[in-house]
C-alpha cells in the first residue's frame, strides 16, 4: 500500500509539510512492537501532528487506541483493509 500524498515516511528527512502528517510502517511486527513505534515515533512529534500508523498485527487494533487515551492522544480513524489496519493518531501534549 502506498502513502498517502502529503504523508511522511519516519525515514523521510524533507521540509515538513503544512498538514504535519507523517506515516510509521509497523506491518509485520507483532505485539508489542507496534505500540512501542508508534511510542517512540511519538515522542518526535509535535502536539497536533498526525501519524498514519500502517499494521498487520489485529491486535494493533486496540493496542494503539488503548495506548492513546492513557497518554493523551487522539484517534482520529480506524480503517480494516484487506490483512491491513490503518490508525491516524493526533498527536496531544504528552
Amino acid at each position: 500500500m502506498s502513502e498517502s500524498a502529503g504523508s511522511k515516511s519516519v525515514e523521510s528527512e524533507s521540509v515538513e509539510s503544512a498538514s504535519d502528517e507523517y506515516a510509521l510502517d509497523a506491518r509485520r511486527l507483532l505485539c508489542p512492537l507496534p505500540v512501542i513505534r508508534v511510542q517512540d515515533r511519538v515522542r518526535q512529534l509535535a502536539p497536533g501532528a498526525r501519524l498514519r500508523v500502517y499494521c498487520t498485527d489485529p491486535g494493533a487494533m486496540a493496542d494503539v487506541p488503548a495506548w492513546c487515551r492513557v497518554h493523551g492522544h487522539r484517534i482520529l480513524d480506524v480503517v480494516e483493509s484487506h490483512d491491513e489496519v490503518i490508525i491516524l493518531i493526533e498527536t496531544g501534549v504528552s
